[in-house]
């Protein structure tokens, strides 16, 4: 039975590469053009003030952070950029500014930001404001004679120490976070697909009348596709993340292969689950997308849990793909053993349970 299942997905080359694509092109994707980090942001300059300060302050926004689309002449031309789109950022410097700093008065500058994309919006602010604290900072220095700042001057030294990814390279967030998407949707797709086949083929009523029970019908297109699954998570890691984008490895590969397993276990019984309820592929691709969608919007990925509302908090812990998120990013950045990620394993077994059972019970009801 599980040949038979491994050899009807051979014979429907459309998924088959579909699963392909997914774990080799979709991943190198994402790793190599999705980052989270301020690059290129368009910057306009308004100097109206035309000093070596002004125009100090102005070079001090460099690449790779900001790229200088050149000056915007007039308030009214800056704004239209903005409006545009042809700019992310104005800086507005007033006239006086260069006096000011020269004789000791607080000088201020405007930085209009475009918001719109509120993250590159906020990062933008962030090293904008770095920018120029760090110029006025230096400006106060020399202007009171203490040299370099941040030896002479009474600062406090703040060193940052980064853990787990110290170039904090979004390549590596980003091509695991994606693998684990992809996996999560084929453990519920592929499961779903076969037993759906059956059901569109009419050979659903043969296996009824054959000598095999529920469990003998349905475990063998859940190890299938484990198997399937799993070699195409090998192509990811092994294919492309480790040699291609250096994601390292710092704990077990034999425990997040375990963890893969019964995770896709899980989501494969929620496959089954998807195909008793819907009668063709298309119905059952869309399920699985109503479902995916929520489980990956309350898996913390992309929001921290801390920064969620009380109740999508509770329901977060419901959703078998924030326990695997943290377990893989356990294992593979930071070198967690299962002392430290048994509580993530537990949800994932108990969950998996659960939904075995609902399975089972909702299959025999059903064909039984």
């Amino acid at each position: 039975m599980t040949w038979k299942e491994l050899v009807q997905l051979m014979r429907d080359p459309l998924l088959l590469l579909f699963v392909v694509y997914a774990f080799s092109a979709d991943i190198y994707n994402a790793a190599a053009g999705v980052t989270l980090q301020l690059n290129n942001a368009a910057l306009a300059v308004l100097d109206m003030d035309r000093s070596a300060a002004s125009r100090e302050l102005a070079g001090r926004f460099l690449a790779p952070e900001f790229r200088q689309i050149g000056s915007a002449g007039h308030a009214s031309t800056g704004q239209a950029l903005l409006d545009k789109g042809d700019a992310m950022a104005l800086l507005d410097v007033p006239p006086g500014f260069g006096a000011s700093l020269a004789r000791g008065e607080p000088a201020a500058v405007q930085m209009q930001i475009d918001a719109s994309n509120s993250v590159q919006g906020f990062l933008t602010s962030v090293d904008a404001a770095q920018i120029v604290a760090r110029f006025g900072l230096e400006s106060a220095a020399a202007r009171l004679g203490l040299g370099n700042a941040t030896l002479d001057g009474p600062l406090i030294d703040n060193r940052v120490r980064v853990w787990f990814n110290p170039n904090q390279n979004d390549a590596w967030f980003m091509g695991i976070s994606e693998l684990l998407n992809v996996i999560t949707l084929f453990s519920m797709l592929l499961p779903a697909a076969a037993m759906v086949r059956e059901k569109e083929r009419g050979t659903i009523e043969q296996l009824l009348v054959s000598p095999l029970g529920p469990l003998q019908i349905m475990l063998p297109k859940i190890v299938a596709m484990v198997a399937v699954i799993l070699c195409g998570t090998a192509l990811g890691l092994f294919g492309l993340l480790i040699p291609v984008f250096g994601v390292p490895v710092h704990g077990s590969l034999l425990l997040f292969l375990a963890v893969c397993t019964a995770y896709i276990c899980t989501l494969a019984g929620i496959g089954i689950l998807i195909a008793t309820v819907t009668r063709n592929m298309a119905q059952a691709g869309m399920m699985v997308i109503l479902i995916l969608a929520p489980m990956m919007f309350l898996s913390g990925a992309w929001t921290p849990p801390e920064a969620m509302p009380a109740v999508m908090r509770a329901l977060m812990y419901i959703s078998p793909l924030y326990y695997f998120i943290n377990a893989s990013y356990g294992i593979l950045l930071k070198g967690a053993g299962l002392l430290s990620l048994w509580p993530m394993i537990a949800g994932i077994v108990g969950l998996g349970l659960a939904v075995g059972v609902a399975c089972t019970l909702r299959f025999t009801r059903q064909f039984g």
